[in-house]
């Protein structure tokens, strides 16, 4: 489907370096039907150095004749950008933009592109980097679902993909993509109470996130619900259930999922 794609990567900051390299290593698209760009001609060159494919400062060349353009710029930014990038994306081919900018509305950069362009939104997340990401997209009102289907293969190679309603965007954001800074915190509170028992550190980190790992994949492979897994864990007079009252004693359950609501709701503001 991507195989003879021009593709347009617009911003190549950590998400932008991580989808072009996912894409080149998969063979999806020939290294050579990818530009990116950058800010600055330090940073150009460090990225075409380091993903093997041209980079340059303006976004409008880039974008010119491509097939696909992957807008991966900040929030703040993003409506100024599609409005460079209208005149370039309507010439004689059909050009799907992409975006993952966290708050911004398909509707946003469909009026920015002049109304007319297929506009997907994405939102991926860091372990994207390790091809461990998790990526929700959302249609815009002139995408198709070739389009959504083509946006999919793009992310494919950096980890799972689904499709939701646009107006679950936000709390995607706030739960997927803000997810893994809450988990490193609990991952290093965990581990500091390895250390307090006397574990050293690096063996309590280990064990903890290789822990998480594998409680997750259960999760994911088996379909259950996390409290049933837990209750395989919680035998009576147990340990386990033991330090589950004592997390409770702190309202761990209400004050993760109002990280959730809090980061949501910020990032619904992000792009006005």
């Amino acid at each position: 489907m991507l195989a003879d794609k021009k593709v347009a990567v617009i911003g190549t900051g950590t998400m932008g370096r991580s989808i072009v390299a996912g894409l080149v290593a998969s063979g999806k698209v020939r290294r050579g039907g990818v530009v990116a760009t950058a800010r600055t001609r330090a940073s150009a060159g460090k990225a075409a150095s380091e993903l093997g494919v041209k980079c340059t400062l303006d976004n409008a060349a880039a974008a010119a004749g491509a097939d696909i353009v992957l807008l991966c710029v900040k929030p703040r930014d993003a409506a100024k950008v599609a409005a460079e990038l209208k005149d370039a994306v309507r010439g004689g081919r059909r050009t799907l933009v992409v975006s993952i900018a966290a708050g911004v509305s398909t509707g946003t950069l469909e009026e920015g592109l002049g109304g007319r362009v297929p506009v997907v939104r994405a939102m991926p997340n860091t372990p994207c980097l390790i091809g461990k990401g998790m990526t929700v997209l959302s249609k815009g009102s002139r995408a198709t679902d070739r389009d959504v289907a083509m946006a999919r293969e793009i992310f494919l190679p950096l980890g799972r993909v689904l499709e939701l309603e646009e107006k679950h965007m936000d709390t995607v954001t706030g739960l997927s993509a803000s997810g893994p800074a809450f988990m490193y915190i609990i991952i290093e509170s965990l581990a500091d109470g390895g250390v307090m028992r006397g574990l050293p550190r690096q063996v309590a980190t280990e064990l903890v996130a290789q822990m998480t790992l594998g409680a997750a994949e259960m999760v994911l492979a088996t379909g259950r619900h996390p409290a049933s897994l837990k209750d395989d864990v919680t035998t009576p007079a147990g340990c386990t259930i033991a330090g589950i009252l004592a997390l409770e004693d702190g309202r761990i359950r209400s004050v993760l999922a109002r990280g959730v609501e809090t980061a949501a709701r910020v990032a619904g503001e992000l792009g006005r």
